[in-house]
């Protein structure tokens, strides 16, 4: 795929940060998760590449044919804006990686268009 230029919106929408709670319960209590999120929606939206995160995630990278990832190309070729992707920072102390708290499908396509292309987040400490 041609690198196509991605736009983000500036804020993460009300679904992401459900998502991102749904995600985090599995992983953490509700009362950490619910923090976590308090945390993301104080913090400021930074960039980052994707093939970074990926790395930092230690995900896999998911094929175009997956139907989150393909909607989302659509969507960076039609120029629809994004909403940045969701974190919590790993600690490489402990060997936790990066937490796509909500996101991850974004990434990929992105990636699939420029490895190197910037990725709007917004990222919660952990802990």
């Amino acid at each position: 795929m041609s690198k196509a230029k991605i736009e983000w919106k500036k804020e993460p929408e009300a679904e992401d940060y459900d998502g991102a709670k749904n995600f985090l319960t599995l992983i953490c209590s509700v009362a950490q998760a619910l923090q976590l999120i308090e945390q993301l929606r104080g913090s400021d939206t930074v960039e980052y590449a994707s093939k970074d995160l990926l790395r930092a995630a230690d995900l896999p990278l998911l094929n175009e044919s997956d139907p989150h990832v393909s909607e989302d190309l659509k969507r960076i070729r039609k120029g629809t804006p994004l909403a940045p992707v969701l974190l919590v920072r790993g600690e490489m102390k402990k060997g936790n990686p990066l937490i796509v708290a909500d996101g991850y499908h974004r990434i990929c396509a992105v990636y699939r268009c420029d490895e190197s292309a910037s990725i709007s987040c917004r990222i919660a400490k952990g802990g």
